[in-house]
């Protein structure tokens, strides 16, 4: 059989650059090792797959080269998005919280079940329990070797599409093959590391994290390079939750972050209101207004709770201040690419085409989705790229 392509990895980005292919009436192989394709799909979003997010823009991803979004998001937008979904599997997205939109079903095998009948209708071959080992440069194409049901084979294509995915999760399959695969061609690779991402915190605070596991509150997550406003989650080990997920991405080894517990009021305003109306009640009992009872008798460590607020110092009520609305944190580490959604860092854009995602030094190779330099933020924005990289990769096959 004679492919136009190879496409290794049946994730997110393989399938939509085969299903693309196919409509372009052109023949794709997509190999698998899985038993089953789409698996970070099946599992997004706690199996309801959150596919788009309605604010997708360039600025909400980190990566060395933000105008190479530029390209890609002008030649497949989240409208197209929308639409594809809507024309070949009849799914209608619905919004729920900043702009991240799910199917009406609320099931992430629709998604994949769209892939599957278009590659079934435009006669796409996908291969599963498919493990690709190498792929070498052979005159004006590639030789891929791989393993398929457990005997060795080889095949010749003049195209050879990386969309294996990146590091983050060993038990779907995911693996370094695209990283070592491109440093094996010469390409430049950005550091990776695992990026929304759980933080652990060790050493004598550990305690008092762990003291509060369980309890939720919505703040606002900052360093000098980003701020989010979403629910952090207090655990046995650290910090997790949308916001510390988010700020992850820009935290490095032996920073510091600032929480906002409180980023919806003005703490000395309250403080103020209260001295003028007698400020008989305990900081404790000012706090029960805002916080849970676990998480204001937590804040006794750093506060004097039972001191009323009309006699506090000036000192006394900006310490109180600074507790809640400067709350610093120092994580250890992270959870590691096993709780990781996604991986930081990968292949340089800079390697490759803005607007096929073929590799400037080698004509007919080509990567796409997470194992490149490009990771969103949390809330659908992963896929959008995903999505976009698949279909801008298969218009150049």
């Amino acid at each position: 059989m004679k492919y136009d392509a190879i496409i290794i990895g049946g994730g997110a980005c393989g399938l939509m650059c085969a299903a693309q292919a196919g409509l372009l009436g052109k023949r794709t192989l997509v190999l698998e090792k899985n038993d089953k394709p789409g698996a970070k799909i099946l599992i997004s979003g706690g199996g309801r797959c959150n596919f788009t997010n309605l604010y997708t823009s360039s600025e909400n991803f980190v990566t060395e080269n933000q105008h190479f979004l530029h390209t890609v998001f002008s030649r497949w937008t989240v409208e197209n998005t929308i639409s594809f979904f809507d024309t070949f599997g009849g799914i209608q997205g619905e919004e729920k919280t900043l702009g991240q939109l799910f199917p009406r079903s609320n099931k992430a095998k629709d998604i994949v079940a769209v892939f599957m009948k278009l590659l079934y209708e435009t006669a796409q071959d996908i291969w599963m329990h498919t493990e690709v080992k190498s792929v070498l440069k052979d005159g004006e194409g590639y030789t891929v070797s791989f393993v398929r049901e457990g005997t060795e084979q080889q095949l010749f294509c003049k195209k050879v599409v990386f969309a294996s995915g990146g590091l983050p999760v060993s038990k779907l399959g995911a693996s370094d093959f695209a990283l070592q695969a491109a440093r094996q061609f010469g390409l430049s690779v950005v550091d990776t590391a695992p990026a929304l991402v759980p933080l652990t915190i060790t050493g004598k605070d550990a305690i008092w994290y762990a003291s509060l596991a369980g309890n939720s509150v919505f703040a606002r997550v900052y360093n000098d390079r980003i701020s989010f406003e979403e629910n952090i989650l207090f655990t046995h080990w650290g910090l997790s939750g949308p916001a510390i997920l988010q700020i992850s991405s820009y935290w490095r080894a032996g920073e510091t972050f600032t929480i906002d517990l409180l980023p919806n009021f003005n703490l000395d305003e309250i403080i103020k209101n209260e001295r003028a109306t007698g400020g008989k009640r305990t900081v404790g009992q000012l706090l029960n207004n805002y916080f849970t009872k676990k998480m204001v008798e937590a804040l006794r460590k750093y506060l004097p709770l039972d001191l009323k607020i009309a006699s506090l110092s000036k000192a006394d009520a900006k310490s109180v201040c600074d507790t809640i609305h400067k709350f610093e944190v120092k994580p250890a580490g992270d959870k590691g690419y096993d709780k990781a959604e996604v991986m930081r860092g990968g292949i340089s854009t800079k390697e490759l085409h803005q607007r096929t995602l073929e590799v400037q030094k080698h004509p007919g190779l080509y990567f796409g989705g997470e194992a490149v330099d490009i990771t969103g933020w949390l809330g659908g924005y992963n896929f959008q790229w995903a999505w976009a990289s698949g279909y801008l990769i298969a218009q150049d096959l």
